[in-house]
């Protein structure tokens, strides 16, 4: 199975999506995910050239396109949270997700990767990373943060994963209709939507669904390494449900890089699980070289043997 590379890399340096797609190929790619920052037209050129040209799109990250009158820089994944207690921001949320698995269908894509929105209480990851980049792994300043956020979490989340459950259940019933996973996946900023415990919820509560984990190698190595969970806890507790990986390398709670054998993440110890996942994605985002991500490729079929 080859692996794709991410639009996330390139996409802002194009406005056309043919061009997009060209610089990735010639990186040594055959396949690609759209990431969320296309616009329709971009969509169109990519399904144009990959008629053309016979490259595959492996997946789409919603929002993909963008959703209307929303500017490219700021039509984040969570522009509209499918977790809103505003009845019209999750009723946008979901429309524009259904549309996101439209153009997965319409690009023979076979999945779609969702966050699933936020408990929408004051974020403190930042203010985590910040006590760790002081120095010491551990002190009482960044245990008792790390306690009450835990704490502030869990004491607001209850409306706000009700409803991104029932977000995903409007996406799981359109997805399965078009024949399209939605990848769940594992996010960066603590109070985002799922948390390690309620991913085990989702899955619960959505067995044999075309719902899917997709596991962020570098958002999972900076939850871990913020003692928000225990190191390797999300691929030794969900692997079971794995349909896809977004593979970038961390460094000094810098994500996105290109996976290498330098870098905090050892993609060897996760060969077998890399090699077996019939979705994986190189997530490296600028100012990444050309070069570097070219290079992350062939490490990651190196250590695979693809």
């Amino acid at each position: 199975m080859p692996f794709s590379l991410s639009t996330s890399w390139n996409a802002f340096r194009h406005s056309s999506g043919e061009e997009m797609l060209f610089e990735i190929l010639s990186l040594g790619f055959t396949e690609v995910e759209l990431g969320f920052n296309l616009t329709r037209e971009m969509v169109d050129g990519v399904k144009k050239a990959s008629e053309k040209h016979g490259f595959r799109v492996s997946s789409v990250h919603n929002y993909c396109p963008v959703p209307e009158g929303m500017e490219r820089g700021k039509a984040l994944p969570d522009c509209h949270s499918m977790s809103s207690t505003d009845r019209q921001e999750r009723a946008a949320a979901v429309k524009f997700a259904k549309r996101s698995i439209d153009t997965a269908a319409e690009l023979n894509a076979e999945a779609v990767v969702l966050h699933c929105g936020r408990v929408e209480i004051k974020d403190r990851t930042r203010e985590m990373i910040a006590l760790r980049l002081k120095g010491e792994e551990e002190n009482a300043l960044l245990a008792q943060t790390r306690k009450e956020f835990i704490r502030e979490r869990k004491n607001a989340a209850g409306v706000f994963f009700s409803n991104a459950l029932r977000s995903l259940e409007e996406l799981d019933a359109y997805a399965s209709r078009r024949g399209i996973k939605l990848g769940i996946e594992n996010r960066f900023y603590y109070r985002e939507i799922p948390s390690f415990e309620e991913t085990g919820e989702i899955f619960r509560r959505f067995a044999g669904s075309s719902l899917c984990f997709w596991y962020d190698s570098g958002h999972g190595r900076i939850i871990e390494n913020l003692g928000l969970a225990a190191a390797g806890a999300f691929m030794a507790r969900y692997s079971f449900f794995l349909g896809g990986l977004h593979l970038h390398n961390v460094k000094d709670f810098q994500d996105h890089l290109p996976p290498s054998a330098d870098g905090e993440i050892d993609f060897r110890s996760m060969a077998a699980e890399i090699r077996e996942c019939p979705l994986r994605v190189i997530e490296a985002h600028a100012p990444a070289s050309g070069e570097s991500v070219s290079e992350s490729l062939s490490f990651l079929e190196r250590i695979t043997h693809a």
